[in-house]
Order: C-alpha cells, then sequence, then structure tokens
C-alpha cells in the first residue's frame, strides 16, 4: 500500500512590506502626504488575520534589507514627481540590484504600489509603469488595484472610494496647498485600506499555493 503524501499547511502568517517615500520637495509643512497613503495600506493588510505588516521608510531602507528579503509581499511608493516616481524611491530601485536582484531574492514574491501627485492625472500611471517594471525585472508577481472605478457619473462624486479611476495600482491626489491632515481625501485613504486588504489576502492565497506546489513536487 502506497504512502499517502501528507502536504503540511503553511503557519498561517504571512509577511508584507511597505516601502514608501513621502517628500515634500522643499515644503516640510506639506511633507507625509504619500505617508499617509502607506500607512492606510498596512492597516489594511492588517485587518487580514495571521498577517505581519513592516512600514519602511525609503530613507531608513538599511536597517531592513533582511525583513525585505523575507517579505511575501512588497508595496511600493512614492509621490509622482515631473512624470517619475521620486528620486528617493528610484535610488532604492538601483540600490537592489546587488545582491536582491542578481541573486534573484524577490523572485515570486508579490509586488503592488501606489503613487500620489497634486494633479488630478500629473502623469501619475507613467510612475506606477516604471514601478510595475521594476517588479518585473525581480521576477515578481503583480497586485492590481482590483477596484471598479468611481466618480463617472453625474451622481459620483470625489468621495467615491477609486475616484481617480486607476486599474494598474493605487493612484491618490492630494492639494498641493495643504498637508497630510487634510490630504489625500478620506476617499482615496479608503481606497488605499481597501487596497491593503487585497495584498494581505493575496500574500495568503498565493503562500498556500507555494507550500502545496513545494509539497506535491
Amino acid at each position: 500500500m502506497s504512502e499517502e503524501l501528507i502536504i503540511p499547511e503553511p503557519d498561517g502568517t504571512v509577511s508584507v512590506a511597505v516601502v514608501y517615500d513621502s517628500g515634500s520637495r522643499g515644503y516640510p509643512a506639506l511633507s507625509g502626504r504619500t505617508r499617509v497613503l502607506a500607512e492606510a495600506v498596512a492597516k489594511g493588510a492588517e485587518d487580514v488575520e495571521g498577517t505581519v505588516v513592516r512600514l519602511v521608510p525609503v530613507a531608513e531602507r538599511a536597517g531592513h534589507w533582511e525583513a525585505l528579503d523575507a517579505a511575501d509581499a512588497i508595496a511600493f511608493g512614492c509621490p509622482t514627481h515631473m512624470g517619475s516616481g521620486s528620486a528617493a524611491l528610484k535610488a532604492f530601485m538601483e540600490e537592489t540590484i546587488r545582491p536582491q536582484f542578481l541573486e534573484q531574492r524577490w523572485k515570486d514574491k508579490l509586488a503592488a504600489g501606489f503613487t500620489n501627485s497634486a494633479g488630478m492625472s500629473g502623469d501619475k500611471l507613467l510612475a506606477l509603469q516604471q514601478l510595475a517594471g521594476f517588479a518585473a525585472q525581480h521576477g515578481m508577481i503583480w497586485v492590481t488595484l482590483g477596484q471598479l472605478p468611481g466618480w463617472q457619473t453625474s451622481a459620483g462624486s470625489t468621495d467615491d472610494e477609486n475616484r481617480l479611476a486607476s486599474f494598474l495600482r493605487l493612484m491618490a491626489q492630494s492639494n498641493s496647498d495643504q498637508g497630510p491632515d487634510l490630504v489625500p481625501p478620506a476617499s482615496d485613504r479608503a481606497t488605499a485600506k481597501r487596497f491593503g486588504r487585497r495584498i494581505g489576502e493575496a500574500a495568503h492565497r498565493w503562500t498556500r499555493g507555494r507550500v502545496s506546489a513545494a509539497a506535491s513536487a
């Protein structure tokens, strides 16, 4: 009689890291608007039972490389400046060439991201595409926003979630003369929190699937 194959169960805990830059282009009173999004994404992921979340400001990344390498999912966030991701996040991206990229340490992790700018468009899509390309070079698996668009009819408003109708990743908008106590608005924060929950749930499904696949190999 053949021995029954027993597939081990994961311990039920997954880790999500949220790496972000939150610059102010020289206006300290306005700094922190992208951080607000990062915190909302983290809160959404934490709401998924068994999810451990780590917030990583890019300026403090030196102390977090081990945690990033061990994470099941990593969300990347930054402001959009001049149609591109911020310089600080791009410096982080280039720093991952050695050893993360060369050793493929992040291959098959989940990746997600978010960006924020003063304009409703602000060419945020270019920044999101930049982040998507970065994740692809690492061999990561992309998590889309997964929300229907809001504010598309005469009955809609800026209070709708996903009011900027993004699909690739989370977009948010912050008025250029207001600080993080007011912007991004509640609708964008709610969109970010729901996105964080989606990332956390996806990480659990992905991790369970990888464990099962490894046991079956």
